[in-house]
């Protein structure tokens, strides 16, 4: 007979009830589980508190229930598993266009933010970023750093750690895409885009920063067909 579980974090409890026997192997995969009537017995908890643990192993793939026959174990990974599908991938960032159109939808309002947040310490940084584009022209990888950079300032600049972690991300595992992009078209967007939204930062127009940022985007992403 299973001790009764202590009322503390009782959901817990139960997911790492299921947890341990599917680890196990007492529950193997293909195999029926308790139903809930006989956890809530077992256990000396509530229904809701089993229910609630079921649907979280349930959510990751674990275990599927069906009505009128019960639940099963599907496969025995955990949430490492489950949390590692949540992260970019090189395979993910293959298709070029997929990258520009996140970025579109992500960078103008983070460009919005920071322009309305922005201090004179990331103006001059910006400003200095962009002088590097400049000085860059005839060194490719040079230019597409000081491009990154440029955008990753931005990013840092809206202070939404979300936003930086997941450009971060993407721009360590998709720097082909800025290599291939300059090899096509060269400085000449870079430079004057990242001119017209340093000025209208430094005006403290957010709205017309916010704009420059998904004209120049929206650009690329056009012409990533021709890549």
């Amino acid at each position: 007979m299973e001790r009764q579980m202590e009322r503390v974090n009782v959901t817990e409890q139960v997911v790492a009830y299921i947890r341990e026997h599917i680890e196990s192997g007492a529950w193997p995969i293909g195999s029926k589980i308790p139903s809930e009537n006989q956890m809530t017995e077992t256990l000396g908890v509530s229904r809701a508190s089993v229910r609630a643990a079921i649907r979280h192993f349930v959510g990751l793939g674990v275990l599927e229930s069906f009505h009128g026959k019960g639940t099963f174990v599907q496969r025995a990974q955990m949430e490492a598993e489950a949390r590692s599908s949540l992260h970019f991938t090189a395979e993910d960032l293959k298709d070029m266009k997929k990258v520009l159109e996140f970025r579109w939808m992500l960078e103008p309002e983070a460009c919005f933010l920071a322009a309305e947040k922005a201090t004179p310490a990331l103006l001059q940084r910006l400003e200095e970023m962009t002088e590097r584009l400049v000085k860059s022209i005839e060194d490719p990888a040079a230019f597409i750093q000081a491009d990154m950079d440029f955008h990753m300032e931005i990013c840092r600049g809206c202070e939404n750690p979300i936003v930086v972690k997941s450009m971060q991300m993407l721009y360590q595992e998709n720097r082909e895409v800025f290599d291939r992009i300059h090899a096509k078209f060269g400085y000449k967007d870079g430079v004057y885009y990242h001119t017209l939204i340093l000025q209208a930062m430094k005006a403290g127009d957010a709205s017309a920063a916010k704009e420059m940022m998904q004209e120049h985007l929206k650009q690329a992403f056009d012409r990533a067909e021709l890549i």
